[in-house]
């Protein structure tokens, strides 16, 4: 074998590929390994750069291989996807993403430690349950509307909803209380498990130094903060603001060709989940402000004068990631602009 300076691998659940190359980048071996045959081969290998596809569990392995001394490196797939040759499959794959991670110019993946992943489970799981409620609470109305029981939308009424099912007086057919019945149940418990999250995210919130200088941002509250700490990349990752908002996505598409400048709708790009908690909490401080516009800021009172709510949301979600950055970046808290 001879001299390897980068290592490609194609993760996978049991059988990965790897893929070597050497300084010029010439091919020096291609092998597949089983599960268990991984960190044996690593810890054989001199020490090089080990590239892979920031997938899933890539930061598992990213980090358990440079335990072996390599220099591990996470490069986004769409960025691993030109350098894909013809066919797709394991071993083009490896083959692209070792080419990929020779480029000069790549940008790569901040890896995450154990403890990082760790506090971002309750996020994941918060967002897994409140999406099985939002579906418990579309078929329960649905349900009932079917028997002429219609209430107002939103997460605040489904006391009314759970109420027809449980009045024995209701015009519900028996046939369908009871499993009406089971609905209404799920419901309370998965209600019950968010408000239980909800308090493990506040007593989070009190706890972080950073999160409670977060949560002096108007829209920023303790679920937002405490997710913008556990899921984002340090702020050191990033030039500036707007690099941080380009990363969650809240920057337009660029269409630009022969110096003309065209710019599309938002590119959706990055992580989702701070991305929605920031348009949320940006659609909440837009509506304070609707209703109390002497007490909003210039830029937002102006911005309501003339322009459409939604195109504001996103644009206040996009100034508030770049005043999250700077206060990551640089410390201190939020000081609010004279109001107009």
């Amino acid at each position: 074998m001879g001299e390897v300076s980068t290592v490609g691998i194609d993760l996978a659940k049991s059988i990965f590929q790897v893929h070597g190359s050497g300084p010029s980048g010439a091919v020096v071996f291609r092998k597949k390994l089983r599960r268990d045959q991984v960190l044996a081969f690593f810890s054989t290998l001199p020490r090089c750069v080990v590239a892979m596809e920031a997938c899933a569990s890539a930061h598992y392995w990213a980090r358990e291989i440079a335990l072996a001394g390599h220099d591990t490196r996470l490069i986004p797939p769409a960025y691993v996807k030109p350098f894909v040759k013809r066919q797709k499959n394991d071993m083009a794959d490896a083959e692209a993403i070792c080419e990929a991670a020779q480029r000069p110019t790549m940008r790569f993946v901040q890896g995450k430690s154990a403890q990082a992943q760790a506090a971002a489970v309750v996020f994941r799981t918060r967002d897994l349950l409140v999406r099985q409620r939002t579906q418990l609470i579309n078929a329960l109305r649905g349900h009932l509307t079917e028997f002429g029981y219609v209430v107002r939308q939103g997460a605040g009424h489904v006391g009314q909803l759970v109420a027809i099912v449980r009045d024995p007086t209701s015009d519900v057919p028996a046939e369908a209380r009871p499993v009406l019945a089971v609905i209404a149940d799920s419901l309370q418990a998965l209600q019950a498990q968010i408000a239980r999250l909800d308090r493990a995210i506040a007593q989070r919130a009190k706890d972080d130094a950073v999160a409670k200088r977060l949560m002096t941002v108007p829209g920023i509250g303790p679920v937002v903060a405490t997710a913008l700490v556990a899921l984002a990349p340090a702020a050191s990752t990033f030039r500036r603001g707007r690099d941080f908002a380009a990363w969650l996505g809240l920057v337009p598409r660029q269409h630009s060709s022969g110096g003309k400048e065209r710019l599309g709708r938002t590119t959706k790009m990055g992580e989702r989940s701070l991305r929605r908690l920031l348009i949320l909490g940006a659609s909440s401080a837009t509506k304070v402000a609707a209703r109390a516009p002497d007490k909003a800021g210039a830029w937002l009172a102006g911005m309501l004068s003339r322009k459409p709510r939604m195109l504001i949301t996103v644009a206040l979600a996009n100034k508030m990631a770049r005043i999250v950055w700077a206060l990551m970046a640089h410390g201190g808290s939020y000081r609010a602009p004279a109001t107009a």
